[in-house]
């Protein structure tokens, strides 16, 4: 579905107050706006396209005289009467509309989408030469089509232009959109910068996929998790001796006709984990395959933003938290109130821009810091493409503490250099060093989906 984009829904800004007919609304030259018109700045100036011509067109006339060449004179005179024209030809107003349409303003992480941008002429002149460049957002990159126009309208004419953006986490503003104006001419032209509303916001994806399966460290809630304990549950723990007051549903009937002992089943007891949710947000994890491919930081929150609901829906308490040299921290909760935490987080913490962060980290005072807050019994769900020792390090001192560490981990090496090949090695003898000292990690290629890398790990872990 198509959403345009304004200061609250619609973005409508249009200069040249007097020119425009738009009614009541008017605009100053200073940034300050009234109505829908927002003109940040306007100038105007010479495009030096004529210069030169008045110099040759004396020569000519001169040249002309003195040798007597009537088709000398004679360009002379044409010239003079096109610099004359020029001289009295005036640069029209920006009085134009402009409308941003975007297809998916709330776009999921790596999505293409779709920018149409509309320009109309709302004034009573021609814009004989009209140019629009749109202001689009740094962090954000165009892969289809073109973010400008080139186009002549008369009054009342829209003309438009549509270009692809590739998603990247975060809130991205559609700031600014520029116009140029030329006359007839083409000899002075008018800048005018508008100041346009309207922003996307890419989150993760916040779908479920396959449940990650938990270790056996267990809070009092009750939930999915198995425990050692007997209790209510699913799976057959023990029997005990009948006591009075044991539900008949728990009667172990097959032995009663059989002995004629009264005994009662135990089945397992599940409860519910408590889940942290750890991103590796340093500069380190700001790798990819190449140009194209996402940031194993993008990878990974979008990893655990599928988790995250996945953990939610199954009744575990989770939060989350990074290796970040900005703070980032969500109480572990339940419910629907705390999924709108979670996307307000993603949405707009600055430590989860799209933007490589800059600064070193120390990673043992960040996990000194974050063991003061996670009690014992949580887990940890640590979100790394394990591509530097530090990693390895959090994760193995988070375990030595006695959290149960999972890390999922997506694979941002390739193999088509020998540097590249090197590191691939590298990061398999990290995973390796993990496996051995008890850590959980699973080796996610981004080429494959999520759901079928859990999956076959589960397998693996189950044996």
């Amino acid at each position: 579905m198509s959403s345009t984009l304004s200061q609250s829904a619609t973005d409508e800004s249009t200069a040249g107050g007097a020119e425009s007919g738009s009614g009541p609304s008017t605009e100053t030259r200073d940034g300050r706006s009234e109505g829908s018109q927002r003109v940040i700045s306007e100038t105007e100036e010479d495009t030096n396209h004529w210069r030169g011509i008045g110099a040759l067109t004396f020569v000519a006339g001169g040249a002309g005289i003195i040798l007597k060449q009537p088709a000398l004179l004679l360009a002379a005179v044409v010239a003079v009467a096109y610099l004359a024209y020029v001289q009295v030809t005036t640069v029209p107003q920006a009085t134009v509309r402009i409308r941003r349409e975007l297809s998916d303003p709330t776009p999921d992480l790596g999505d293409d989408l779709t920018v149409t941008v509309r320009v109309s002429n709302v004034g009573d002149r021609v814009l004989p030469d009209l140019r629009v460049v749109d202001g689009v957002p740094e962090e954000l990159t165009v892969v289809g089509g073109t973010a400008r126009l080139g186009t002549a309208l008369r009054p009342g004419e829209t003309d438009s232009f549509t270009y692809t953006l590739n998603a990247r986490r975060g809130t991205h503003e559609f700031k600014t959109c520029d116009t140029i104006v030329r006359d007839w001419a083409g000899k002075r032209e008018r800048h005018t910068c508008f100041r346009t509303g309207g922003e996307v916001v890419v989150t993760p994806s916040l779908s479920s996929t396959l449940p990650m399966p938990l270790r056996k460290q267990t809070s009092q809630y009750a939930g999915r998790v198995e425990t050692d304990l007997a209790g209510d549950g699913v799976e057959f723990h023990s029997t005990r001796e009948y006591r009075a007051g044991d539900p008949l549903s728990r009667v172990d009937w097959r032995r009663y006709a059989r002995t004629g002992d009264l005994a009662t089943l135990q089945f397992r007891e599940e409860r519910a984990a408590t889940v942290m949710l750890l991103l590796d947000l340093r500069q380190e994890a700001y790798v990819r395959r190449d140009d194209d491919d996402l940031h194993a930081a993008d990878l990974g929150i979008n990893a655990a933003g599928q988790i995250f609901t996945t953990l939610l829906e199954t009744g575990d308490r989770v939060g989350i938290t990074a290796l970040a040299p900005q703070k980032v921290w969500l109480s572990p909760g339940l419910g629907n109130e705390h999924r709108v935490e979670v996307e307000e987080l993603f949405a707009h913490h600055p430590a989860l821009s799209a933007e490589r962060p800059q600064g070193r980290y120390s990673v043992t005072l960040g996990v000194r810091n974050l063991r003061k807050r996670l009690s014992g019994d949580i887990q940890v769900m640590f979100f790394s493409p394990l591509c530097d020792d530090d990693a390895v390090k959090a994760a193995q001192l988070l375990h030595a503490h006695g959290h149960k560490v999972t890390v999922l981990s997506p694979d941002p090496t390739n193999d088509e250099t020998l540097g590249q090949r090197f590191a691939s090695v590298e990061r398999a003898d990290r995973i390796s060093k993990l496996r051995q000292g008890g850590v959980r990690v699973l080796d996610w290629d981004p080429d494959e989906p999520l759901a079928e890398s859990i999956a076959r790990n589960t397998v693996r872990w189950s044996r």
